[in-house]
């Protein structure tokens, strides 16, 4: 049975601070649903109702675009060892961009990454908890290291102009662009 709150518990912190990844959806009135997985050390509980997530660029921009014509978003964590738990974290949430008023603070809770290029500020709707006795043990080999490899090897002037293009959704919904490269601290 699905329990429900309003707020993450301490509990829910807990579990999530222990998981490597969480994965992300979001959806438009119209066009396709986004479900994307993401890892690194990304993810950030600010508060009991709020959470953030730093994002890279990649193949797409498609949580701005569906964040920015919607606010919904829903992120799920799952145990993959003991205790048995799935969490999904139900909320509206904003894309800040480094060129948004806000930033400096939002990104001072993050470790930028090479290709940073913005961070998912959420609003905590509520939060749901259930078994999650389907969902089979796996362990972590490591993290793969090609995102961040490609990022750290890209002529920012290149990268800029890459990102400056990717305006819109697979769908034709608008998106904002970066306005600059971000090495980060492990670039």
């Amino acid at each position: 049975m699905a329990d429900f709150t309003e707020t993450l518990t301490e509990k829910h912190i807990a579990m999530i601070a222990a998981q490597p990844v969480f994965f992300v959806a979001t959806a438009a009135a119209e066009g396709r649903i986004n479900l994307s997985p993401k890892g690194y050390d990304a993810f950030r509980v600010l508060s009991p109702t709020r959470v953030a997530y730093l994002d890279l660029g990649g193949s797409g921009n498609e949580t701005h675009a569906h964040l920015a014509a919607d606010g919904r978003i829903t992120l799920m964590f799952c145990n993959f060892q003991q205790p048995a738990l799935i969490l999904r974290i139900y909320g509206r949430g904003r894309a800040v961009l480094p060129q948004d008023a806000g930033w400096e603070s939002l990104a001072a809770h993050f470790t930028l990454m090479p290709g940073t290029r913005q961070i998912f500020d959420i609003a905590v709707e509520s939060v749901q908890s259930s078994c999650g006795w389907g969902v089979p043990f796996m362990t972590l080999e490591g993290e793969r290291d090609t995102l961040k490899k490609a990022h750290r090897q890209s002529d920012p002037e290149a990268w800029e102009a890459k990102m400056a293009k990717r305006i819109r959704s697979i769908d034709g919904l608008p998106t904002r662009a970066t306005d600059r490269y971000i090495a980060g601290d492990e670039g």
